[in-house]
């Protein structure tokens, strides 16, 4: 039976170190490793793995710009960071071992690692990051007048749809942590029963099932999180074509 909170595995202290911190330590060495590694291997005649990375960076930047073209080199590092973390930190609970290999207590298996995304404190605390990220990157772009703005006002009317924003930005909070929590540990759930069922062939289908949900979700999140960045950036009374040229004047 799978646990619904991540699991204790040791303690520093009177800290509590769970299987899903260490595998987000494992996640993020892995990502600084690999981005060491790729950074010293860069070459003016690219090979394959390097044409590969170019090219899907490359997409992604391109994306951004599309939706906010100015803006793009100060939205792109957070829409490339939540996607690299959050897409390892699923494919990581696909990795054989983890969440099967661990030690017993009062007769239940504590997975040594476990998802990182599979625990609701993680996703929590990535929604809160993108959000207080989104609302810095606000104040920096439009200023304190125009972001206070958007949600205090002496018009009545504006008051309450100022006041609705708020409780929009609450809500995009429990959406981005509720949905890729949900979908992960959903999938984790799935493929500890069939594989506790069936040991061999059967899972497979599952597994690759899991594979296509961990890349969506990491997207999906990455590409919230830019959109809610686009929009919070760009003035009420201005379009955002507007607010692009003041950006290249300035």
């Amino acid at each position: 039976m799978v646990s619904f909170a991540s699991e204790k595995v040791f303690s520093l202290g009177s800290i509590p170190i769970t299987n899903t911190v260490l595998n987000t330590f494992v996640v993020d060495v892995a990502l600084i490793a690999g981005a060491l590694f790729l950074t010293k291997r860069l070459n003016q005649i690219p090979s394959l793995m390097q044409n590969a990375i170019e090219a899907l960076i490359e997409t992604f930047y391109n994306l951004t710009q599309t939706v906010a073209p100015n803006r793009a080199a100060k939205i792109f590092p957070y829409l490339a960071t939540f996607f690299l973390f959050i897409l390892i930190s699923n494919w990581s609970g696909l990795i054989p071992g983890v969440g099967s290999i661990g030690f017993f207590h009062n007769g239940q298996l504590i997975p040594i690692l476990r998802s990182t995304t599979s625990d609701l404190n993680t996703t929590l605390g990535l929604a809160l990051v993108s959000a207080v990220a989104t609302h810095l990157l606000s104040l920096r772009i439009i200023g304190i007048k125009e972001y206070f703005g958007r949600y205090f006002s002496l018009n009545p009317v504006n008051l309450y749809v100022g006041l609705l924003e708020i409780i929009s930005e609450i809500t995009k909070v429990i959406s981005l942590s509720f949905r890729l929590f949900g979908n992960i540990f959903a999938g984790e759930v799935v493929l500890i029963t069939i594989s506790g069922i069936f040991a061999f062939i059967f899972p497979v289908p599952f597994l690759l099932l899991e594979f296509i949900v961990g890349f969506v979700q990491a997207l999906v999140f990455a590409m919230l999180t830019m959109a809610f960045m686009a929009i919070l950036s760009t003035p009420h009374h201005q379009t955002a074509k507007e607010v692009n040229h003041k950006e290249y004047e300035s």
